[in-house]
């Protein structure tokens, strides 16, 4: 079944080729198409379209569609294109000609959009509450571990006196900063692009600020032709927020690998959380970093990719842009599993102390002794010179660690300040779920004898 045959029938290769992974990505949509239609009929009755008795059995089979989608008993079958074929051919099963009303006043090309839109909106708040958690647990290893002095690198040589505290804290803010980015995202995809069917809207006299409000969007996307414009233009606005998310993780994880080897041993995992070699009985490999990181780099190429993909598309609609679903809903997959297994390694994290008391460390102390001569009145750049001799001729010794006291520093990491710009930022992710929004799109079924008696 496919919604646009004309009594002929197509090449079964050029379905196999143009319906590509569609049907198997589709249900990852198929909860959103049901309540979108949800939000459609009752539009469609409030304008005069369906009639109430229509309504009612319309939104009564499609929650069915939806409970059945959730026990796992919804698919689209062999001679089916798609989950919105699928589920207008249910319909049709169900209620017969009334079945077939479903699609008035729409696309397929809208259908696909808001589906899409509602998936990836849940998403992004489902990918928030990860963010989160990993947030949290960064800023309780930087209260755990603020103590802990470990030397802070420039150009991969030993510079200043860090510490741990500074460091898990830094990381914590960097997912500050892309929730930002992650907010953004939402807030563009959560425009309404029901009712502007094919990209040319309709002569029928549809209420789009209703489905808006029905589905909870933010707003419309009110120039019909810019619906199919802002295919790719959404898509990479969250792209280039997990790209954000996925740099941050990139460079904790190389960071973490760094601190495992040998050289440096500022960190470690209890053994069943690392990895060996089948030939050297000594190794003891970081292997989940390793693969963070080089998924978080494919994760980063997600932006490029989307502007290879829609690169001088014409306007209007184009098949090309089929193939942006699969690329956005792997890339959530991606991130989930590398948020969770992240969180799953730093709850098990050793933390080593007193390194810097290593001699080899002692070149650190040096700016806390220009520091100090500063204080005493010296000329900062006298000073510099005057210490800058000392550990060229190998005369330098390690000074005490002077008091930190501005905004950010290691003794001030300003971690609940910082706690609080996230929590903020946190507030954009609240929409209800696919059962939330499927139960008040229900409360629109008439009662029996409320007005005309009902089913």
């Amino acid at each position: 079944m496919k919604l646009w045959e004309k009594g002929i029938n197509p090449e079964p290769a050029i379905i196999e080729f143009t319906a590509g992974k569609d049907r198997k990505t589709d249900l990852a949509l198929t909860k959103w198409d049901i309540i979108g239609s949800m939000a459609h009929v009752i539009m469609l009755e409030d304008v005069g379209l369906v009639s109430e008795d229509e309504k009612n059995g319309l939104l009564k089979a499609l929650h069915s569609l939806f409970v059945w989608d959730e026990e796992g008993s919804l698919v689209i079958e062999n001679d089916v294109e798609d989950i919105h074929s699928q589920i207008e051919k249910e319909m049709s099963s169900i209620l017969g000609t009334t079945g077939k009303k479903i699609h008035t006043g729409r696309s397929r090309n809208d259908q696909v959009l808001v589906d899409i839109r509602l998936y990836t909106r849940e998403e992004i708040d489902k990918l928030s509450v990860l963010i989160r958690n990993l947030f949290t647990r960064l800023q309780s290893l930087s209260e755990q571990y603020k103590e802990v002095l470990v030397p802070g690198y420039t150009h991969m040589q030993p510079a200043m006196v860090s510490s741990f505290g500074l460091w898990f804290g830094a990381y914590a803010e960097c997912l500050a900063d892309d929730v930002l980015l992650l907010t953004g995202a939402r807030a563009l995809n959560n425009q309404n692009p029901l009712g502007t069917a094919a990209g040319y809207g309709t002569t029928l006299p549809i209420n789009r600020k209703l489905t808006s409000e029905l589905l909870e969007f933010d707003d419309l996307l009110y120039n019909s032709a810019y619906a199919s414009l802002s295919r790719g233009k959404i898509e990479m606005a969250i792209a280039s927020a997990l790209a954000s998310v996925a740099q941050t993780l990139s460079r904790f994880s190389m960071d973490v690998c760094l601190y495992m080897t040998s050289e440096f041993r500022f960190i470690d995992f209890p053994d069943e959380y690392i990895t060996g070699s089948s030939i050297m009985p000594q190794k003891r490999n970081p292997d989940v970093f390793e693969l963070i990181r080089a998924r978080a780099n494919v994760l980063q190429t997600l932006p490029n990719q989307i502007a290879i993909l829609t690169t001088n598309l014409p306007s209007g609609y184009n098949r090309d842009l089929q193939l942006l679903k699969q690329l956005i809903f792997d890339a959530f997959g991606e991130m989930r599993e590398c948020i969770e297994i992240m969180l799953l390694m730093l709850n098990n994290i050793k933390i080593k102390k007193n390194i810097t008391e290593n001699p080899l460390y002692n070149s650190i102390f040096s700016t806390e002794e220009v520091n100090r001569l500063v204080k005493q009145g010296i000329p900062f750049r006298d000073a510099y010179k005057a210490v800058s001799e000392m550990v060229r001729n190998s005369t330098f010794s390690k000074t005490s660690l002077s008091d930190y006291v501005h905004e950010g520093s290691i003794g001030n990491l300003c971690n609940k300040e910082i706690a609080e710009i996230f929590e903020n930022r946190m507030k954009s992710f609240k929409n209800k779920t696919a059962a939330e929004l499927a139960d008040k799109m229900m409360h629109h079924v008439t009662p029996p004898n409320s007005t005309n008696g009902g089913l």
